[in-house]
């Protein structure tokens, strides 16, 4: 399995990540992908991918909830770090109106510069869209739908709000944790996406799944997210694991 979107350079792992790492291999993770946050959460990125390098693969960007009223200065050094060396992907982005809706102006502008450049360097973008679909819409066609490629991170929103991001050809829809809840209502309608159009995430160290919840999370248990997946779309695990991993390496080229 692949892992498509994990926190692992927090400071929550410092204590253990190799022993985190280790059971992620042990339970059939192979490859994680590592979003980032913020200019300052660059260097602990790349830290962590150069010491795992076969596992762990960074993404560059800045977080939503990270963006300020100097977003630009973040955004510069962002754009540093992408001629500086390698990502697999433009992440994590997009506009969250959850916390937050002053910094709407700010989060757009940042957003929509982060897609461009995606087209500019040829990476996928990882996509974080909390209460702001149409905000996110708004921006991806703006910019060029048809241009861009990359994951809905952490879906959970409505059965319309999937159906439009299904129209995304190019876009693929990341399945986390809360798919384990008792209170996932996504669970109804998710089928309408074939199964080809998924990815395995954790957003690790957040929304650790059942029967882990309210533990620390990390990509060792991802497995009860396949698990769940089987069940729901009525296949073996193995074909979960499999088209999903599948589907990870073809968008972020591992």
């Amino acid at each position: 399995m692949i892992d498509t979107h994990a926190h692992l350079f927090e400071e929550i792992y410092d204590e253990d990540i190799a022993g985190v790492v280790a059971r992620a291999v042990e339970a059939g993770v192979s490859k994680i992908c590592v979003p980032n946050l913020d200019a300052a959460s660059i260097p602990r990125l790349n830290a962590l991918c150069d010491r795992f390098p076969a596992i762990c693969f960074p993404m560059m960007g800045i977080h939503p909830t990270n963006i300020t009223p100097d977003f630009r200065h973040d955004l510069s050094e962002v754009h540093k770090a992408l001629e500086a060396r390698k990502y697999i992907a433009i992440g994590e982005v997009g506009i969250d109106l959850y916390w937050d809706k002053s910094l709407l102006k700010e989060q757009t502008e940042a957003f929509e510069t982060q897609l461009f450049w995606s087209i500019e360097y040829d990476l996928p973008v990882s996509i974080h869209a909390r209460e702001a679909f149409p905000q996110v819409f708004e921006s991806l066609y703006k910019v060029g739908v048809d241009k861009l490629r990359g994951a809905f991170h952490c879906f959970t929103g409505t059965g319309d709000e999937l159906a439009e991001a299904l129209k995304c050809e190019k876009f693929l829809i990341g399945i986390d944790g809360p798919i384990t809840y008792k209170k996932a209502d996504f669970r109804d309608y998710l089928t309408i996406a074939p199964l080809d159009r998924l990815l395995l995430e954790t957003d690790a160290p957040y929304l650790s799944p059942v029967p882990m919840r309210g533990k620390r999370n990390e990509p060792a248990y991802m497995v009860y997210t396949a698990q769940k997946l089987a069940e729901i779309y009525g296949c073996s695990l193995d074909e979960v694991m499999q088209t999903t991993t599948k589907n990870a390496e073809k968008l972020f080229n591992i």
